[in-house]
């Protein structure tokens, strides 16, 4: 641990040197003396601490996301689940803006004392409407997928992003249009399984992959559908092995329900789509997003194309009136928290329904693992506190329901979770 520690102290420097380093080189701006570079400067605030050149040609932002969770099963009788304190996210990361037209971004995660590099990337600017991303990111698929881990409705994300890849290594292209008007993110990627994230690839195939955004009314400022926007992502790409087939937990306790069995292995083209809607407006905020995988799996001679579908409906409403976002760090409180001022910051309660299922043959042809679940259905409530623009609690209570809840199914799963947040 230590000398991982060292070696993101050391990139830390290798980065901010040279940035600090070229500032005398760079031209005058209006208002400034002749020959004469402006100071650099340090920017602290909400959004974190930036070390930024006069000009604002350089910048490095130092910031962290910390998430100290607590999960406790309901009714475990048997004691099957463990309660647990755990660090979720422990995440001190590394912005940085170089000559205006590169940047880059390393977000090391430390949860559960081991390091892990989430990303690490560079971008090389055009326009605001095209810019080439090269390192590991997160896949551009999905929606709740996308959603900063700062700003997340929940503890954690529902069952779609399940079966929607996470980080991976490759090259993306990416913009906005029009003002966001139309959005869009594609890449070519290693591939990675439904939830998985990767640093190599496990077989020469590759995954494509796109997502486009379109926000129809976001430039009329008067219209009530301003905040309405719709989306389609899709991937594909031929995997092969073992490690192209995923395992499926429950969302707020984290348990595995659904496993292949050993021998079985993805034998050909894995194709995903997923049709997003989201719509937000004042302290509204609600979205529905599905997702299909589909891959051809082998085991003992065993042959078959095994698709997994999951939905999601969500929504929230912040009680004190704030506007609620998907995007940057989430719900601003108008008051932060001072009980000797009567402020106590922002509140909002949200509620979702989710479900995965996988098909039946996975079970009857004997790919899945023995005591796997095929569907799992969900719902979620919680209250979030958000005490200032960098500290919220969020409570949670999820009840999930295996296989209909019929006779010799998977006994449902009751969990009680709760986070403090640091985020800046």
């Amino acid at each position: 641990m230590r000398v991982r520690f060292v070696l993101v102290i050391g990139f830390v420097v290798l980065v901010a040197g040279p940035v600090l380093a070229q500032q005398g080189a760079v031209e005058p701006v209006a208002d400034e003396v002749p020959g004469v570079a402006p100071p650099a400067r340090v920017v602290a605030g909400q959004d974190g601490i930036a070390i930024e050149s006069g000009n604002g040609e350089y910048r490095l932002q130092f910031g962290l996301v910390a998430q100290a969770d607590g999960r406790f099963a309901a009714e475990d009788e048997n004691q099957a689940i463990n309660d647990t304190f755990a660090f979720r996210r422990l995440r001190p990361y590394l912005r940085g803006r170089i000559l205006r037209r590169f940047e880059f971004y390393l977000n090391p995660d430390f949860a559960g004392g081991t390091l892990v590099v989430q990303d690490a990337y560079f971008d090389t600017i055009f326009s605001p409407a095209f810019r080439i991303r090269a390192g590991k990111g997160k896949h551009p698929f999905g929606m709740e997928r996308l959603h900063s881990a700062s700003n997340l409705l929940f503890l954690d994300r529902a069952f779609p992003t399940s079966l929607a890849p996470n980080r991976d290594l490759g090259i993306q292209v990416l913009g906005d249009v029009k003002g966001g008007f139309f959005s869009y993110l594609a890449g070519v990627m290693n591939g990675v399984a439904d939830g998985g994230s990767g640093d190599l690839d496990a077989n020469d195939g590759k995954d494509v992959s796109a997502r486009l955004i379109l926000r129809p009314f976001t430039r009329n400022v008067a219209s009530p559908l301003r905040g309405l926007g719709v989306a389609v992502s899709g991937n594909t790409g031929r995997q092969t092995g073992a490690a192209a087939l995923p395992s499926y937990r429950t969302q707020t306790l984290q348990q595995p329900f659904f496993s292949y069995a050993t021998g079985a292995v993805a034998s050909g083209r894995r194709v995903r789509y997923s049709p997003q809607l989201f719509f937000f407006s004042g302290p509204f905020g609600g979205w529905a997003e599905y997702v299909r995988t589909e891959v051809p799996v082998t085991r003992n001679g065993v042959s078959d194309d095994i698709a997994a579908r999951a939905w999601q409906v969500a929504a929230s409403w912040v009680l004190t009136g704030e506007a609620a976002t998907d995007a940057g760090p989430g719900v601003r409180p108008r008051a932060i928290f001072d009980p000797s001022t009567g402020h106590w910051g922002a509140f909002q309660l949200a509620a979702r329904v989710h479900e995965l299922q996988v098909d039946q043959a996975a079970i009857d042809l004997g790919l899945a693992a023995a005591g796997s679940s095929r569907k799992a259905q969900a719902w979620t409530i919680g209250l979030n506190w958000y005490l200032t623009g960098n500290l919220k609690h969020v409570l949670n209570f999820e009840r999930t329901v295996f296989d209909d809840n019929r006779a010799g199914a998977r006994p449902a799963e009751n969990g009680i979770a709760f986070r403090t947040q640091l985020n800046f």
